[in-house]
């Protein structure tokens, strides 16, 4: 395949429109990083007491919500399950960014180290760095452990990001950013959430919101210039990686630390209908999108299905 150059993608468009100029596109985020940016050790208040009756997640967002299971429990167990399930999430979205991280700094290795593109990579690792330690802040802060994903899957996601091709790893840069985007948007504007958790929300959302446009602009540019075999293999470890996302995405440790049968509980999210929903819901603006750039065609529509972020 002959090599696609800066000019021939000027002139280039997909299913969603033309392409857009990949420095504007980073001038306009860094113009907005530097607008919008928060140092959560400064912004938040880490010495203040977890307040009485309210809740760490909203309950709707809750794994086990509407089920037999969730209507047996106490409203303080209910409570406490949101405390462990804001852990895990924080969790995950911790080993999600690490991996993102290595991800951006192996996507500009070879770049222009002056261009506008990979100064914004570098603002965005920096984002990064800020929001892995928030989130373990607000672990520690609400006294729950760390709730690290299986030790297979963590394996694995050394195999998957040493293999990622780059469009691959802006597709799973997009899997790990919107559908947890989407919950926290629920999140921080509730007021039946502890205030430092919307704090944390609110501060994730406004800086991913342009790790977002980023990663979708460079992903529709890698689906239009990429060669077939290297759109082909996106598609697979893109599926996989929403198989692996839906399986981690709550751990079940949280089922036994606030007293509940882990086998039990796990059956029941399974077959809960709410769960489902929400978790296509999540995931619904980033599947569409998928479609119409053609990340979502053969054998990975069908292990997006398999993940259950896919109707």
């Amino acid at each position: 395949m002959t090599p696609v150059t800066e000019l021939d993608v000027q002139l280039l468009r997909d299913a969603l429109g033309p392409l857009r100029d990949r420095e504007q596109i980073a001038e306009r985020l860094l113009d907005s990083s530097a607008k919008h940016s928060f140092d959560p050790d400064k912004e938040l208040d880490w010495d203040s007491a977890i307040e009485d009756g309210k809740w760490f997640w909203p309950p709707e967002l809750v794994s086990l919500y509407d089920t037999p299971l969730w209507r047996r429990m106490s409203e303080e167990q209910r409570m406490d399950l949101s405390r462990h399930e804001a852990a895990s999430l924080a969790s995950l979205g911790i080993w999600f960014e690490i991996i993102l991280m290595q991800l951006l700094v192996r996507h500009i290795y070879d770049r222009p180290v002056t261009s506008n593109h990979v100064r914004y990579a570098l603002t965005e690792i920096a984002d990064e760095c800020r929001h892995s330690m928030m989130f373990g802040r607000m672990i520690t802060w609400g006294g729950t452990p760390d709730y690290p994903v299986p030790r297979v899957y963590h394996n694995l996601a050394r195999v998957l990001k040493t293999v990622s091709t780059t469009p691959g790893s802006f597709a799973a840069t997009l899997l790990g950013e919107e559908i947890l985007d989407w919950m926290q948007r629920l999140t921080f504007p509730d007021e039946r959430v502890q205030t430092l958790v919307r704090g944390v929300t609110r501060i994730h959302v406004v800086e991913e919101a342009r790790h977002v446009r980023y990663a979708r602009e460079e992903l529709r540019r890698q689906m239009v210039t990429a060669p077939r075999w290297e759109r082909e293999l996106t598609r697979l470890s893109c599926g996989e990686a929403a198989r692996v996302f839906s399986v981690c995405f709550v751990n079940p440790r949280v089922y036994e630390n606030v007293g509940l049968d882990r086998h039990e509980a796990v059956a029941q999210v399974k077959a809960s209908g709410h769960r489902a929903e929400v978790m296509q819901s999540g995931a619904k603006r980033l599947t569409d999108f998928f479609d119409d750039i053609g990340v979502l065609n053969g054998v990975g529509r069908r292990l997006w299905k398999s993940s259950g972020l896919l109707a």
